[in-house]
């Protein structure tokens, strides 16, 4: 079967390049349907595309529109990577909860800044699902906007569709681990459950072996190294870019979450960077080991320099007359690179096993029913399925308990337009200090996102 893919939000660039290199690689013949309702960006990521096809003669036919009806029909793999707003809004959900203290390194999962994005997003996101419904309802439908865990709920909940929500983060921390115990990544095998940036490896073995007790050394070392976690902040924190390596770079090697590994017996992906955003009680004024959260550790204003860099790096290169560099059509690490694989898994009935956000249908039997959970599921000729698990520690349960309701209060606050489930949604986070600092805190975020929520009037 020849697959029709569509990428809806085909203007973040980063991903798109990664999506089209991955299946130059494959070898697959294929149609590729670029969507996105920016045509400036489209054009960008439709130039970039058509040059890396042209470039290694792929079997490949390209098309690209600002309108993902006229796209739709006839595919057989839908993929979504919208961000309404884009960098600009999100810079928003960061930096008012900055003034009430709540420092965010990432703000795009949990916290004021996610439960603002949920708003945004879930609107969106189930308008698309509707098309897919009615235009592809045979689609694999896939996610990879944030906040995940509601995105996907939201679509289950109001329109039924099979969306699967995937992220690199359980793989990517697969690597780290396996790195950490120098083993080489087919050595390990692991089970990871729990919310999407907090999936807890509740197992972990090297060539069969339990590799637990060698963690916890590992844990322990680290830890001796860090400094403490309640040191005072050093002396300059202003916001800086710091570039690439502030975007990303503690300076430090995650001991949050290797303290996490020594209290609960497990470690979360997707490490600190988003690990302590679901923690908030203890870094309260983005405390962190003598830093600040998105300022001098995990810049965020980094992360948002290097995306308008990266952006107008592929807009130089999408409409110069040079040729590609030959590392264009390398396997990258990111968002994308598990897709296509997936894809071609479940057409050849592989029976591999991914971490995918599905609902919760039994398969993890102490977390909510239709929670949206990340966990392992085969890939086969049935689609993605989840696989059966034992419970979970009572403990690392209790850790994920309330977020899976502030998942389902924030999905109400988007699909109902309302106001007062924000504020819920914000009080049940626990970044806020007070019921008062929810309500001034929403009412600011809601002004400042008008433009994308046409149920909030702006101000005057």
């Amino acid at each position: 079967m020849k697959e029709r893919f569509v990428l809806i939000g085909a203007g973040s660039a980063m991903f798109t390049r990664g999506l089209v290199a991955d299946l130059i690689r494959s070898g697959m013949e294929a149609e590729l349907a670029l969507v996105d309702i920016d045509p400036q960006a489209l054009q960008v990521a439709e130039r970039l595309a058509d040059k890396m096809i042209a470039a290694r003669h792929a079997p490949i036919q390209l098309s690209a529109t600002t309108d993902r009806r006229q796209a739709l029909p006839g595919a057989t793999v839908v993929i979504c990577t919208i961000g309404v707003g884009g960098r600009r809004a999100w810079e928003q959900d960061v930096f008012i909860p900055r003034k009430y203290g709540i420092y965010m390194p990432v703000g795009d999962t949990v916290g004021p800044g996610g439960s603002s994005r949920a708003l945004r997003m879930i609107p969106a996101m189930v308008a698309i699902a509707e098309d897919v419904l009615e235009l592809a309802p045979n689609a694999l439908f896939f996610n990879y906007g944030n906040p995940m865990a509601p995105v996907c709920r939201a679509v289950r909940k109001a329109t039924g569709a099979n969306m699967v929500g995937l992220c690199h983060g359980v793989f990517d921390t697969g690597r780290y681990l396996a790195e950490k115990l120098g083993a080489p990544l087919e050595a390990l095998s692991y089970t990871a459950v729990g919310i999407n940036h907090l999936t807890w490896f509740v197992r972990i073995l090297v060539n069969g072996v339990d590799a637990m007790p060698a963690l916890r050394q590992i844990a322990r070392q680290i830890i001796a190294q860090a400094p403490a976690s309640d040191e005072p902040f050093a002396a300059n924190l202003s916001p800086s870019l710091n570039h690439y390596q502030g975007a990303f770079s503690s300076r430090m090697d995650n001991p949050f979450s290797w303290q996490l590994l020594l209290t609960f017996g497990a470690i979360p992906s997707a490490l600190d960077r988003h690990v302590t955003e679901f923690f908030p009680q203890f870094f309260r004024e983005g405390r962190y080991y003598g830093k600040r959260l998105g300022v001098d550790a995990f810049s965020f204003e980094g992360t948002i320099y290097y995306g308008d860099q990266a952006y107008q790096q592929m807009q130089e290169e999408a409409f110069s007359h040079q040729p590609l560099a030959g590392d264009y059509f390398e396997h990258a690490a990111g968002e994308h690179e598990q897709v296509i694989e997936i894809v071609q898994a479940i057409r050849q009935n592989k029976g591999k096993v991914y971490s995918a956000n599905l609902p919760n249908r039994g398969q993890a039997p102490n977390l909510p029913f239709e929670a949206v959970i990340e966990a392992p599921a085969i890939a086969d000729q049935q689609g993605m399925r989840p696989i059966q698990l034992p419970p979970i520690p009572a403990a690392i349960a209790g850790t994920l308990a309330t977020r899976f309701l502030w998942v389902e209060t924030i999905v109400e606050a988007a699909l109902e337009n309302s106001r007062e489930k924000f504020i819920q949604a914000l009080a049940l986070d626990g970044a806020v200090n007070s019921l008062e600092q929810a309500a001034a805190l929403a009412d600011e975020l809601l002004t400042a996102q008008a433009p994308y929520l046409p149920w909030v009037k702006p101000s005057a």
